[in-house]
């Protein structure tokens, strides 16, 4: 089995549908450009069926962008098939992304229809999309609450009936990992090389990557995730983190993708820019602090090997650099860096003074800040001049 896993990106869509996130055209592809030079494997530009909106920007993200593998999602339906097709018919590389809830909580209360009624929809949703595109990915939405004997039998059928990758979503972020795992395993099993199996995991209980990650070890080879881990209720898995932990531990997680980690920040930013809100501070890869040292233990050990308290070169994930900030936690050692480098170098005697000083202030702080800093810095030898002058 090969070790390549895809990135399909779907922040245009599940993360574009989410409150607070949604996307004009232009700034959808704004945002495309930025995931194409991410190097992301497929992406997900829309919901045609949705509305006007989502149609045109599916259609101008695959015009633009036309080398680049573009899905828009349809549900199992003739109307949002044949409308997602119209909306790739400027892709060279069109994929139809097709989807049925399979669970039996849906097919009772959604649906109101039996197992076999939601099989023969499934197999013909694909059927027909086959007849438009050659690359049909099935998703089994709640796969994760659905009977496993059944969901086995659905992925056999939409397979015979031409879907190439096959999508089983943790939809409402149910699973834990090793169950996500052991069911991946077994559908893989079960499909051979004929599909590629592919996991859309939900971050409900905050497991989304680490389900991700079960899943790709136990065979899956397409991850389906977002920036800043964007989109419905909590959020998806995040692009970032999942990438970076398969690039950091490659050690234990011997997989590859086609992801240029360097640009990862940008995008960060740039997607915070669009819609109404950023990341949490401590997001890992891309928060604000997840280069950012404050405790003096932490700071010091930085100074002295950044290998310390930092497993990741800022550069490689597009973070300009690691930031010290200066608070009541920090030390002597970051404080004396800081200091030499706003260009005031302190001997041991005025370094302990400005410590003294430094500390109180911070005690009353979130924070301090550089120009407090050097008035302070002035303050200390301002007096010792005047005590030399006086002695």
């Amino acid at each position: 089995m090969s070790n390549r896993v895809y990135i399909f990106d779907t922040t245009l869509r599940d993360g574009e549908q989410s409150p607070g996130c949604s996307m004009t055209t232009p700034e959808k592809l704004r945002m495309a450009k930025s995931l194409v030079e991410l190097g992301v494997d497929i992406l997900e530009a829309g919901f045609p069926i949705a509305s006007d909106g989502d149609f045109e920007a599916v259609r101008a993200v695959s015009a633009e962008y036309n080398w680049v593998q573009v899905a828009a999602l349809a549900r199992a339906t003739k109307i949002d098939i044949e409308r997602a097709a119209q909306s790739l018919d400027k892709a060279r590389r069109p994929r139809i992304h097709t989807f049925i809830a399979t669970s039996d909580i849906h097919l009772k209360y959604k649906f109101n229809k039996s197992r076999q009624q939601i099989l023969e929809e499934a197999a013909a949703a694909v059927e027909l999309a086959r007849s438009y595109v050659e690359d049909v990915e099935f998703s089994a939405e709640d796969a994760t609450r659905t009977d496993a004997d059944y969901l086995e039998e659905v992925c056999r059928a939409v397979v015979a009936a031409g879907a190439r990758t096959v999508n089983l979503p943790d939809t409402v972020g149910w699973s834990v990992p090793h169950e996500y795992g052991a069911l991946i395993g077994r559908m893989v099993k079960a499909l051979g090389d004929r599909a590629i199996l592919s996991v859309h995991c939900h971050d409900d209980l905050g497991l989304a990557v680490a389900n991700s990650i079960a899943a790709v070890q136990a065979g899956a080879r397409q991850i389906e995730c977002t920036i800043n881990g964007i989109g419905e209720r909590a959020g998806n898995c995040s692009l970032e983190e999942v990438v970076c932990a398969m690039k950091v531990r490659n050690d234990q997680l011997p997989f590859q993708t086609g992801i240029a980690t360097e640009h990862l920040y940008p995008a960060s930013k740039l997607l915070s820019s669009m819609i109404t809100f950023g990341p949490q501070p401590n997001k890992a890869i891309v928060g604000e602090n997840a280069f950012a040292h404050e405790a003096g233990i932490h700071q010091d050990g930085y100074l002295k090997h950044k290998s310390t308290y930092e497993i990741i070169e800022p550069s490689h994930v597009g973070v300009p650099e690691s930031r010290l900030v200066l608070g009541k936690h920090s030390g002597r050692h970051a404080l004396q860096q800081r200091c030499s480098d706003l260009g005031y170098p302190l001997n041991k005697e005025q370094l302990g003074e400005v410590y003294r000083r430094f500390t109180a202030l911070a005690d009353t702080k979130k924070g301090v800040r550089n120009e407090e800093i050097v008035d302070i810095i002035q303050q200390v030898t301002n007096q010792a001049v005047l005590k030399t002058a006086a002695d």
